[in-house]
């Protein structure tokens, strides 16, 4: 009876700790698995593109807009656009409303002024610019990922 008692003792605890090892790896496992876009300065896209030429997406939002953060939470997170702007872009956020100096085609601003300077006037707005900083494009309002996979696709081309 004693040598039963320990056996399911032995055997009890062998599960227990297997369980219990078992679920404390997978979280770990799960967030080093899960991709982002790698996010610039405006500044280090420009040194970026000097070694490495690569069209520019810049994401002109601001801290109260719902659309620009259901972008952050859907569009920027889905694999297919993470990979594919990884791959093909240098991705930079701007923050329309920022007083935050920076530097644009030798020129020292705020990060507000330069929103300005592409013309941006609702948010969210993806600005396109080209392999040499220059502005091809501005397209305001909220995209689900394959429509901005597709947009931008079309512009890499």
């Amino acid at each position: 009876m004693k040598k039963i008692k320990g056996y399911l003792f032995s055997t009890t605890s062998l599960m227990v700790a297997f369980i219990i090892l078992g679920f404390s790896s997978n979280p770990k496992k799960e967030v080093s698995e899960v991709k982002q876009i790698k996010w610039v300065t405006i500044d280090e896209a420009q040194r970026l593109s000097k070694k490495e030429p690569r069209k520019i997406f810049v994401d002109v939002y601001t801290s109260w807009c719902g659309y620009c953060k259901l972008m952050d939470r859907t569009t920027f997170t889905d694999p297919d656009v993470v990979d594919y702007v990884n791959q093909h872009y240098y991705a930079v956020k701007l923050n329309a409303e920022s007083d935050k100096m920076i530097k644009f085609h030798g020129k020292t601003l705020a990060e507000g002024d330069l929103a300005n300077a592409f013309d941006v006037t609702g948010y969210p707005t993806i600005v396109l610019l080209d392999e040499k900083m220059k502005t091809a494009d501005a397209q305001p309002g909220y995209r689900k990922a394959k429509a901005f996979l597709k947009m931008l696709k079309q512009y890499k081309e």
